[in-house]
């Protein structure tokens, strides 16, 4: 048996997974409560403990690991036009799996430092400039975040004739500061990967030690790279295939999470319809979005607050009723169901965060009207014919109807302006084994894809 330990270090939960390399298969996984406070070890171990060990105990071949504890990788960015440069750094940032607190646009202000100060960013993403083009404003803000009362690691990816310079004047503030290349070299054109890797060496270097997971990295080989990484990887390797085992196409992942929801898109989103003409910056074939209002226990209040008045309609409950057991999820973050109603309860939640977190991903149809008569503007992604959402988190894993929470990524003919998928086959993870499958991809991608086709079913 080639045995390999999969760890994710998550938010709420460590989530251990073992896999047989040469069966290609998963011996066992299971769960327990992350214990950064304390010693994140701890909480691997009581995961570890409910997994039957082989006579001989464990001899692992590999012991990889990703981590999303401590709030994940948060980060701030900076461009000079909110819908260009500002957008390429939001963009690159969430590809690399960070969490973006924030992100500013032009001439940084004192306003603006200050925010930066009481965000408490893990790192800085300065960009800013096409190449060749505008040289003050990254200058500029390079000595504006070297006034900062603090050190963080800076990834300066703006315009390559002044990045150096730039670079040079942050380093006397902050460390490490690492140049990549411009996000966007010229306009309306992205280029985010050079970025994406260097926020990621970044993490493995540095935030590592930060988020308190050196004792981890004792026992494991390594943290490669923050959760979102590994799962944006896992649907990657998923929807593309390996040599010339197949993937699934086109897919959408909804991981729905304690403290956020996540949706990975791998579509090429151009328009499905004639007549159709697209607007604003090219999407990227992996896109990932991060909603930190939609989370399932840490984030339930501003999930109750953005879905309005629809959860109480939707179970028939007062408003207040809602509120109490919103405020209870908060206080108790490992609570899970105790009743049908509070199953019905999380069902609600878990479609409503669905459903808004997708709405906010998937592209939209403008209609403006000309002398010549209505034309049709796309800006993101069209999704409408995506054949497979799959979807991931607690909720879906506990849940008896996770039909009725995945549903809400479905289009909506009330709501015909949104490019929701319209006909898609459902999946779920049940063995909650996307992140995992991230890690294996690094050491034996075909192994990956193999597992996922086999493990995640289809509802």
């Amino acid at each position: 048996m080639q045995a390999v330990l999969l760890v994710d270090f998550g938010s709420t939960y460590t989530k251990v997974t073992i896999v047989d390399l040469e069966t290609e298969r998963i011996i066992g996984t299971a769960q327990a409560g992350t214990t950064i406070e304390t010693n994140m070890m701890e909480g691997l171990h009581q995961a570890l403990e409910k997994i039957p060990e082989p006579q001989g105990g464990w001899q692992f071949v590999r012991k990889l690991a990703c981590s999303s504890a401590a709030g994940g990788l948060k980060m701030v960015a900076s461009g000079l036009v909110k819908e260009l440069t500002a957008e390429a750094a939001r963009r690159a940032a969430l590809g690399a799996g960070a969490r973006v607190l924030q992100v500013f646009s032009y001439e940084l202000s004192a306003s603006d430092q200050e925010k930066i100060v009481a965000l408490k960013p893990d790192i800085l993403l300065l960009a800013g400039g096409t190449d060749g083009g505008n040289k003050e404003i990254l200058l500029k803000n390079a000595e504006h975040l070297a006034e900062l009362p603090f050190s963080i690691p800076v990834v300066v990816a703006g315009n390559k004739v002044v990045a150096p310079q730039a670079a040079e004047i942050l380093k006397i503030r902050h460390h490490p500061v690492v140049v990549a290349e411009n996000v966007m070299p010229e306009l309306n054109v992205l280029a985010v990967d050079s970025a994406r890797l260097a926020i990621r060496e970044v993490f493995l270097d540095n935030i590592i030690h930060a988020k308190g997971l050196d004792k981890a990295e004792e026992f494991m080989e390594r943290v490669l790279m923050p959760t979102p990484a590994a799962v944006l990887s896992a649907a990657e390797l998923l929807a593309q295939g390996f040599d010339d085992e197949a993937g699934l196409g086109e897919l959408l992942i909804v991981d729905v999470g304690g403290a956020t929801t996540d949706v990975h898109s791998l579509a090429q989103g151009e328009p499905s319809k004639p007549g159709v003409m697209l607007k604003g910056l090219p999407e990227p074939y992996a896109k990932r979005t991060v909603e930190g209002d939609l989370g399932m226990r840490y984030s339930a209040l501003a999930l109750g607050e953005a879905a309005g008045k629809r959860l109480a309609k939707h179970l028939g409950w007062t408003e207040e009723k809602v509120h109490r057991q919103l405020e209870l999820y908060v206080a108790e973050p490992w609570r899970v169901p105790e009743s049908e109603e509070e199953s019905s309860f999380d069902t609600a939640m878990g479609r409503l965060a669905v459903e808004l977190a997708v709405e906010r991903h998937v592209g939209r149809i403008e209609v403006v009207y000309t002398p010549f008569g209505a034309s049709y503007i796309q800006h993101g992604k069209d999704l409408t014919p995506l054949p497979a959402v799959i979807g991931t988190g607690g909720v879906l894993l506990r849940n008896s109807r996770p039909l009725g929470i995945l549903e809400g990524a479905v289009f909506n003919p009330a709501e015909p302006t949104l490019l929701k998928p319209q006909e898609p086959e459902f999946y779920v993870d049940k063995d909650y084994i996307l992140a995992a499958m991230g890690l294996l991809r690094e050491i034996s991608p075909l192994a990956a894809l193999r597992m996922m086709k086999k493990y995640l079913v289809k509802i």
